[in-house]
């Protein structure tokens, strides 16, 4: 005997085979994008992204604060004379000197003078009258994946960060300014900005003889060893 209501409540219990496999798919994507947000936060010491964090550590490798380089967030606070450092943790702002311009999303962000963090380890080099770099030159360079024929003014301040990093500015041709990072004659990383959309490109450097080829998203620069470490 068959009892409507029983059906009733049977039918309305009844799962939809299809719902369920539209919801597997988008909570594993859910799932992935929370992962790979949470690793991408943990490699920039627990700096958002917001902030456009970049680098190993500040001032050293391995170190919890970050520099910071141009976004939204940052803008209003980057100085051509000095260092906008990010930590997630007050305590590990205050060894570093400067000045606090701000607390945003929990990190304490400083402006380090250049004074203050371009600390000389064992280099006795005298700067290029009129400029405050090292040694300055002519780079072979190329945008939006172009081979690298064009020529970039360019200029090194070596022994630039405390841990001993070179930092080379390269004028291009667009007259914007990019600095790339080395220490001890490996090229590290560049700085990045939301406003080119560098934020998100890929670094990487090919050693050939005494020079290195970068590639920073579309840009590339052949850098001489001689321009890095002199000689």
């Amino acid at each position: 005997m068959i009892v409507p209501g029983l059906c009733l409540v049977a039918c309305s219990n009844s799962s939809d085979p299809a719902a369920h496999s539209q919801a597997a798919p988008d909570s594993m994507a859910q799932m992935d994008h929370s992962a790979h947000a949470a690793q991408t936060l943990a490699r920039n010491g627990g700096i958002p992204g917001t902030l456009a964090p970049f680098g190993e550590g500040y001032p050293e490798s391995g170190d919890p604060c970050r520099r910071l380089g141009e976004s939204s967030a940052t803008s209003n606070w980057l100085d051509d004379d000095a260092v906008l450092v990010g930590c997630a943790k007050a305590e590990d702002a205050k060894p570093l000197g400067g000045k606090i311009v701000d607390t945003v999303q929990g990190v304490t962000i400083l402006s380090i003078p250049m004074a203050e963090a371009d600390i000389p380890h064992n280099s006795h080099d005298v700067l290029v009258p009129g400029t405050d770099f090292n040694a300055t030159t002519t780079l072979k360079c190329g945008m939006d994946r172009a081979k690298p024929t064009e020529s970039c003014p360019a200029g090194v301040k070596r022994n630039w960060g405390i841990d001993g990093t070179a930092m080379v500015v390269v004028t291009k041709p667009d007259g914007r300014k990019r600095a790339l990072f080395f220490r001890d004659g490996k090229p590290l990383n560049a700085d990045s900005s939301q406003a080119d959309s560098s934020a998100g490109w890929t670094f990487t450097g090919i050693r050939k003889g005494d020079e290195v080829t970068i590639h920073f998203g579309p840009e590339t620069y052949v850098v001489p060893d001689a321009l890095v470490e002199g000689g």
